[in-house]
């Protein structure tokens, strides 16, 4: 750590905001515990947020289902994000299970999401797929300088006690000079992912998912009308523990353009979802404002599961405004 630059970012020292910038949910109320701190840093082409210490369990806090204090900060530059990982992991090294981490969610305030109107953007995060993302090559989402930035952190409030647990969470920049091209998030789901429709979620969803049925193979389905024309790059994948398949398909073309099996232990723990299950493409396939769309999600708990899970079955879309290049080779 001593070989990273700490940059100078805007930290504001309150976390009331208004509802219409940044993401709500509503959880029991625990205050943040006083030794959990974020940083930011910079070292060459990645920026890092360490999250921690925290000791686990830890309860949600306000609106945000925030595990710690919300972390506001500027961009030291203009940048462009072209990928991002992250860790889990005690204060001595030891690696812990994405099971561990809720959420890890990062917003731009200066711009609008594409996918709820009204709502800030929500550009990169991860769950409990802690999944690496990496977009193709000369793709990135480009940030201004000054661009009012949030991190926000959850941790699952069902894990045994741990002490001094720490998160990263890692930016890869593309360098100064590089031709990059810009890709939009785009987030769609099963679930709702709009906080200003949260008031339209069905009896059995809440913010922990979809509610699941031990021993049942469960199949829950969504419409979905895109708001843009574009092409979808890159999709990250986020479930739970028992999921078996996410899928968006088009209904008006008859096909499927997105297919997911994550990798799971024997019991069907989530252990994250392998390249090839990870949709990177230099071609991209089109979505469009008029064809009607469907997300799909699968899930089986085994009989004996005595954990009260939940569902979810979401994809964070990075789409290229406009056609697709029907000449750049990709598969």
């Amino acid at each position: 750590m001593s070989q990273l630059v700490l940059v100078a970012l805007f930290i504001l020292s309150t976390v009331r905001m208004a509802s219409a910038d940044v993401l709500p949910h509503v959880h029991p109320t625990e205050a943040p515990q006083a030794k959990a701190v974020t940083k930011v840093s910079l070292e060459k082409n990645m920026l890092t947020l360490t999250f921690g210490p925290i000791d686990l369990p830890a309860g949600h806090s306000g609106e945000l289902a925030s595990s710690m204090p919300i972390h506001f900060f500027k961009a030291p530059k203009d940048l462009s994000v072209v990928g991002y990982k992250s860790r889990i992991f005690t204060k001595d090294g030891k690696e812990l299970p994405g099971q561990y981490l809720h959420h890890i969610l990062l917003q731009n305030l200066e711009e609008k999401s594409l996918s709820c109107p009204g709502e800030p953007t929500y550009f990169a995060g991860a769950g409990i797929e802690i999944t690496d993302a990496k977009f193709p090559a000369g793709y990135g989402v480009p940030i201004k300088k000054d661009s009012k930035l949030v991190a926000i952190i959850a941790f699952y409030h069902k894990v045994p006690p741990t002490k001094d647990v720490y998160a990263t969470f890692t930016m890869e920049i593309a360098p100064e000079g590089t031709d990059i091209k810009p890709i939009k998030p785009y987030t769609v789901g099963v679930n709702v992912v709009c906080y200003s429709q949260f008031s339209m979620r069905p009896s059995n969803e809440s913010d922990e998912g979809r509610e699941l049925k031990a021993g049942t193979v469960q199949v829950d389905t969504k419409p979905l009308k895109f708001t843009m024309d574009g092409c979808v790059k890159y999709a990250y994948p986020h479930g739970h523990d028992g999921l078996l398949l996410i899928a968006l398909d088009n209904k008006t073309t008859n096909q499927t353009l997105l297919r997911s099996v994550p990798e799971v232990e024997a019991n069907g723990n989530l252990l994250g979802f392998r390249p090839h299950q990870v949709y990177n493409s230099m071609k991209g396939f089109p979505v469009n404002t008029k064809d009607e769309y469907e997300m799909t999600m699968v899930y089986h708990l085994n009989r004996q599961e005595m954990t009260d899970l939940h569902g979810m079955g979401n994809y964070l879309l990075y789409l290229a405004p406009g056609p697709c290049e029907q000449d750049v080779a990709g598969r």
